[in-house]
């Protein structure tokens, strides 16, 4: 049975974007999260690059959208690769991190703060 064109959905550039997030946690965010809650270090560490990545796309004057994170992302991921950086093997020695692998680290922080409703104040 063929489909007609025009009833095909085409992925839309939302729906990239919350694929390649997706992918990057299950390659980082899911494992190095958990190990960022167990090593302050890190924790500090994933917080500090949280910060450059919220400034370096101006979080401070819009909100952060995911195809804001997931360009940035691809396109830090891109920039590294260019200049030799190859993704660790999995399981991610989290005491060692590069980097880059920290960074993406913090767009997976960034990217599961998306998702956290805002605090609401009580009702009166």
């Amino acid at each position: 049975m063929r489909v007609s064109s025009n009833r095909v959905v085409s992925p839309t550039a939302v729906d990239r974007a919350r694929s390649s997030l997706v992918t990057l946690a299950n390659a980082v965010g899911l494992d190095g999260l958990a190990a960022a809650a167990a090593r302050p270090g890190l924790l500090a560490a994933v917080d500090q690059h949280a910060a450059a990545v919220r400034d370096s796309l101006h979080g401070d004057r819009r909100p952060l959208t995911a195809a804001a994170l997931a360009g940035y992302a691809d396109g830090m991921c891109a920039a590294a690769e260019e200049h030799g950086w190859q993704p660790a093997g999995a399981p991610i020695d989290w005491a060692e991190a590069d980097w880059v692998t920290v960074r993406l680290l913090a767009v997976c922080a960034l990217t599961a703060a998306l998702d956290t409703p805002a605090a609401q104040p009580p009702p009166l």
